[in-house]
């Protein structure tokens, strides 16, 4: 099928144009379909985190180890991504969507069964490895599902709202079943999740490749996976290592080398993974950053606040789960009207930057957090505040960034948001939990280092310093989203929408 382009400034304001073929009768059904895979993909980048400790003494793995329960679910999520949407677009997003639930649920009943350290990082690995075909498929089929704009908008304020609270409520179950069961059920439980995800896909969802005249890009497929791969690795290095070590900025070096080698490759190749046109979009490449940017300052709340709340306050981690709820209220409360009355009337510009910036006033009020601070008054009006602020950033980004996207590219459009937020998430851990380790030893140094006051002081020191980082890149991300959204509401454009086959 032949490609179809907009000038820039058409398609930078294309949200949503008729379509050809009618909506689905069974749209809204689809969207809880979606709704419920996509929850899946995201709860397990924080649930298993609460579980650690425990699965720690369970199989007797190290503190040196550990992190790598959580960094190789990230690696292999962040480097497959594009192959993962690519897929979808290339052989049907029904099979891709079916076979990321299935592949899920298997490799995550095999971690619940682990019987050593080796045996869960794999099962971790390849959980990333199916989220990534698994994600793209979700968000690509939400794109071409939903051709009414107003629908549209309702549909991604869901779907928005699910990326941007889905970290908060692993948290939360992820305390629930350690608490109540055991560290396994954070595994075992995505086994039931995919029951419902693989009846519901089967039964609503109808197979179309829209990207089937082309081919799979092979070289570009390697460069990106290993570039995207090199770059999360390293961040995750610093971590456990240092800003100074080799494997550090070695990977970094890597990652950026071959990122840069794929950009140059996709404007050479025949069917390049990701066309650039995607990217070259002002508003598009404005959204991407904002999901980027978001990931990256989420980490300061989930993180942070679970180690204030936990070894501070002395919260289970049950109630460590619950703490977080209000925040998830007041995200799912704006994403809606983020989407669905304010971005048809004022405009990204608008809507975005005033996210970013409700969202950096929240976190800057959160530094204000103290060793005998009350969560009623130091942390649950802070959250409500920065949930107010990310919903009215992810769900509305997220519609722009894969809105007038030929049917063609929905599934790599649609990996390239969750490539952002994956990365945006990486580079933010890293760079935060450097940022506070730093900021803990600063305070420690000429100070009595064995005084439990003393100790406590250092760790407020490093969540409030998070916190700021946190502020300042929320308030980065004001900046960008005015400079590079256009003023005004976006304009329906006549042929920017794909034909959506269901």
């Amino acid at each position: 099928m032949p490609q179809k382009t907009l000038p820039d400034d058409a398609l930078a304001g294309a949200v949503e144009a008729p379509s050809a073929a009618p909506p689905s009768p069974r749209r809204w059904w689809i969207l809880a379909i979606i709704a419920v895979a996509q929850l899946m993909v995201v709860l397990d980048a924080t649930i298993v985190n609460i579980a650690l400790p425990s699965a720690q003494a369970d199989l007797g793995f190290s503190d040196g180890n550990r992190q790598w329960i959580v960094t190789a679910y990230a690696l292999a999520f962040a480097s497959l991504l594009l192959l993962g949407g690519r897929i979808a677009d290339l052989f049907g997003r029904k099979p891709a969507f079916l076979v990321g639930v299935v592949g899920f649920a298997a490799v995550s009943a095999l971690g619940g069964a682990a019987n050593g350290f080796t045996m869960l990082v794999i099962a971790r690995a390849l959980q990333g490895a199916f989220g990534a075909l698994l994600a793209p498929a979700a968000l690509s089929l939400l794109n071409t599902t939903f051709t009414d704009a107003r629908e549209r908008a309702r549909a991604f304020s869901v779907y928005g709202a699910i990326a941007g609270a889905g970290g908060a409520v692993g948290l939360l179950l992820g305390g629930i079943l350690t608490d109540a069961l055991d560290w396994r059920w954070t595994l075992y439980v995505n086994v039931a999740i995919a029951v419902v995800a693989f009846i519901g896909g089967s039964v609503l969802l109808t197979n179309h490749r829209d990207g089937a005249g082309s081919k799979l890009d092979v070289p570009g497929t390697i460069l990106v996976a290993a570039g995207l791969f090199s770059l999360v690795y390293g961040f995750s290095n610093a971590e456990t290592h240092d800003w100074d070590s080799p494997l550090t900025w070695g990977f970094l070096i890597a990652g950026t080398v071959l990122l840069a080698a794929f950009g140059w490759w996709q404007t050479r190749a025949e069917h390049p993974l990701l066309p650039l046109r995607i990217l070259l979009d002002r508003g598009r490449a404005a959204s991407y950053i904002s999901v980027l940017i978001s990931g990256a300052g989420m980490f300061g709340v989930f993180l942070f606040l679970t180690y204030y709340l936990q070894l501070n306050l002395g919260f289970s981690p049950t109630r460590t789960g619950v703490a977080f709820l209000p925040m998830v209220g007041a995200l799912m409360v704006t994403a809606q009207l983020g989407t669905t009355v304010l971005l048809p009337r004022v405009g990204p510009k608008t809507v975005i930057s005033l996210g970013f910036a409700v969202a950096a006033a929240g976190m800057a009020w959160l530094t204000g957090i103290g060793i005998g601070s009350a969560y009623s008054t130091a942390v649950l009006p802070q959250l409500i505040v920065i949930g107010v602020g990310l919903g009215l950033v992810m769900p509305p980004a997220m519609q722009l960034a894969t809105g007038g996207v030929a049917a063609e590219d929905a599934g790599v459009a649609s990996a390239t948001v969750n490539a952002m937020q994956q990365v945006g998430g990486s580079v933010g851990t890293a760079l935060l939990n450097t940022l506070a380790a730093s900021a803990a030893s600063d305070y420690l140094a000429g100070r009595d280092a064995t005084s439990k006051v003393v100790q406590a002081q250092a760790t407020i020191e490093s969540y409030t310093t998070a916190f700021w980082w946190s502020a300042g890149l929320f308030a980065v991300g004001a900046l960008i989203a005015l400079l590079l959204f256009r003023r005004g509401a976006p304009q329906q454009v006549p042929g920017a929408a794909p034909v959506v086959h269901m």
